[in-house]
């Protein structure tokens, strides 16, 4: 992606929990020679290799899994906070719209999760993440035969990250006053991400 270097971020911890936060992301992958892209849950497993491995599963019936088990390289777009930024809020003028956002892109070839005990554990794992947080968290203890027909009509894969990439651009080439009234502006707003990017903005300085 285009990255100029004053939003580069090279810092692993700080990608991998905005992936772990944002982890709704997007599989890219060329299929019949275009892009194609699915929208997923992902799990990070960020003790397994340099930049970690991502594990996902797809509808059989989604022919983006033959892209992955061909072994060409695929991405996956991991979105955080995001916020329009007004130039009515800069100190200096004159000045132009534009947005602030964190974003990670991983890269990275995909091992097709046969095994069927492996491919439970996989879901049984993505659901234990998600129900964490509730005060009664569902269980996955379905009857043998549902879970079965749910496994089959399913392909789950592992993603072996080589590469990483993050932006976060936070009106980090606008000077100090620009920067203040940005992150007052965006502190004020009732819209929740806005909010978000306000507090990386002070953070980040």
């Amino acid at each position: 992606m285009y990255n100029p270097r004053h939003f580069e971020t090279s810092d692993i911890a700080g990608m991998h929990a905005l992936m772990r936060q944002h982890n709704f992301a997007i599989l890219v992958t060329q299929h019949g020679g275009a892009p194609f892209a699915t929208h997923l849950p992902f799990l990070l497993d960020k003790a397994r290799g340099p930049y970690g491995t991502l594990l996902a599963h797809l509808a059989r019936p989604n022919p983006q899994w033959h892209d992955l088990a061909a072994g060409g390289e695929a991405l996956v777009i991991f979105q955080g906070a995001h916020a329009y930024i007004s130039p009515s809020w800069y100190a200096s003028a004159p000045s132009v719209p534009t947005w602030n956002y964190s974003i990670v892109h991983a890269y990275g070839t995909a091992r097709i999760v046969d095994d069927r005990a492996e491919l439970y554990a996989m879901m049984r794992r993505l659901v234990e993440t998600h129900e964490s947080g509730f005060e009664r968290p569902w269980r996955m203890d379905l009857p043998e035969n549902y879970m079965e027909r749910m496994l089959r009509g399913v392909v789950g894969f592992e993603l072996a990250i080589t590469r990483l990439e993050g932006k976060s651009k936070l009106s980090q080439n606008r000077d100090a006053a620009d920067r203040a009234g940005v992150a007052a502006a965006l502190s004020a707003s009732a819209d929740p991400l806005a909010a978000t990017v306000a507090a990386q903005m002070q953070a980040e300085h």
